[in-house]
């Protein structure tokens, strides 16, 4: 288990019944981009990664 599971388990336990748009989480990202910039690069390609994911699949 990587340590960043247990953010993702506490992301999943408290909010996991939500239903959210991809635009909110954009903004969500570009907010926390804001307050901490040395994260800007790892937000990036995370956001690129989501972005292309079906892309991948139809290959």
């Amino acid at each position: 288990m990587y340590f960043t599971d247990r953010g993702i388990e506490e992301l999943s336990e408290r909010r996991g019944d939500e239903t959210i748009t991809m635009d909110w989480l954009a903004e969500r990202l570009r907010d926390f981009v804001d307050l901490n910039p040395e994260f800007e690069t790892p937000v990036e390609r995370l956001a690129t990664w989501l972005a292309r994911l079906e892309d991948d699949e139809d290959e």
